[in-house]
């Protein structure tokens, strides 16, 4: 099994990364947007438990790196990886990174993915 420690983002892939965190942080925020659309607009509920669960929500969601993130370069692979578990971006976000980056945020996200799935 290969080993993957967590090191430093390149500097060529730091500078895309924060090229492309705020188109990222943008479509999340918008999906995020359809989903309290969807929250506000359900019949079934009352004003008061509408406002109250999208008021959890936002407080929720806030603190989501799709929504607000550090931008320090030692943290930018794990930030990468939240991003993707909070389905802010997919791998496939990733393709114009560097192979070393993407093998490893790919290994990490997959080893997350078997560790929680049971």
């Amino acid at each position: 099994m290969k080993e993957i420690r967590m090191r430093e983002i390149s500097k060529a892939d730091w500078k895309l990364f924060r090229e492309k965190i705020p188109v990222w942080q943008e479509h999340y925020m918008e999906k995020l947007v359809q989903e309290y659309v969807i929250l506000l607009t359900d019949k079934d509920k009352t004003a008061s438990a509408k406002f109250w669960t999208l008021e959890k929500r936002i407080k929720e969601d806030r603190r989501k790196p799709g929504v607000l993130i550090s931008m320090r370069k030692p943290e930018a692979i794990r930030d990468i990886i939240m991003l993707i578990h909070d389905g802010a971006i997919s791998l496939e976000d990733l393709k114009d990174f560097s192979d070393d980056l993407q093998e490893t945020v790919t290994y990490i996200v997959n080893r997350d993915r078997c560790e929680f799935s049971w």
